[in-house]
């Protein structure tokens, strides 16, 4: 296997941290970007303990200047990204639709969609110096509105205004960017993990950390020749 270059945001815990072990264990080199320097060095040695190609990415998805100076660094050091992995998110608030604050689904915007956009943007030309690569957003079944509106599907219950309609508008722009840049041979999808047991959740989800990471190196893992512009749960195609 060709070995890639793989950016992954929120990497420092949980499924993004997951995420750097399965795909440095595969032979990749992974830049672990994390908001936090300590958490995210901590992170690093671990990975680094274990025989993984890992470097500290310290960014900040919702700060231009933090993501501008993460894209020279990288620049300076390895001139290429093969893969993009948009896993930082933030769940928000759990009041009703009725109820939840402007200023709280706001915040949850910046994370979970305005912050992909700004990163993906930004490391564009990277992706393209690799000639091809790929971008995959961390997203939710959540997002699902085929899910979410279904009734007989276990989603219907979950009513979150902030978070689910975030995810919803991420696919979206999975979409947008998977059909402009299909021509560059840039491949983008969106990843559902699944209901995980992490501090996200307080724990209660019921699939594990390397359960939710596998989908994504999947994605990660695929050639020119894997998809774009699609939705996927556990290797599955995953209704809009």
């Amino acid at each position: 296997m060709t070995q890639k270059t793989i950016l992954i945001t929120g990497a420092n815990k949980s499924i993004g941290f997951e995420t750097a072990r399965q795909l440095g264990a595969l032979g990749h080199r992974i830049w672990l970007g994390s908001r936090d320097g300590a958490r995210g060095q901590a992170a690093v040695e671990r990975l680094v303990g274990e025989g993984h190609d890992v470097r500290l990415l310290e960014i900040d998805v919702v700060d231009d200047g933090s993501v501008r100076q993460a894209v020279g660094r990288m620049q300076q050091e390895d001139g290429r990204l093969d893969v993009l992995i948009n896993n930082a998110g933030i769940p928000g608030g759990m009041s009703k639709p009725s109820q939840q604050e402007l200023a709280d689904i706001r915040t949850v915007y910046e994370t979970n969609v305005f912050a992909p956009i700004r990163v993906t943007q930004a490391f564009l030309p990277l992706l393209r110096s690799a000639g091809g690569g790929s971008v995959i957003m961390v997203s939710s079944g959540l997002g699902s509105l085929g899910w979410v509106n279904d009734p007989s599907h276990p989603f219907h219950a979950v009513n979150i205004l902030g978070y689910n309609s975030s995810k919803t508008a991420l696919n979206a722009v999975t979409v947008a960017f998977a059909k402009e840049l299909a021509a560059e041979s840039i491949h983008v999808n969106s990843v559902d993990p699944g209901y995980t047991a992490t501090d996200f959740n307080g724990h209660s989800g019921y699939r594990s950390a390397e359960q939710a990471a596998a989908g994504i190196v999947w994605l990660a893992s695929q050639d020119g020749t894997g998809p774009t512009g699609g939705f996927y749960f556990d290797q599955a195609v995953v209704p809009w």
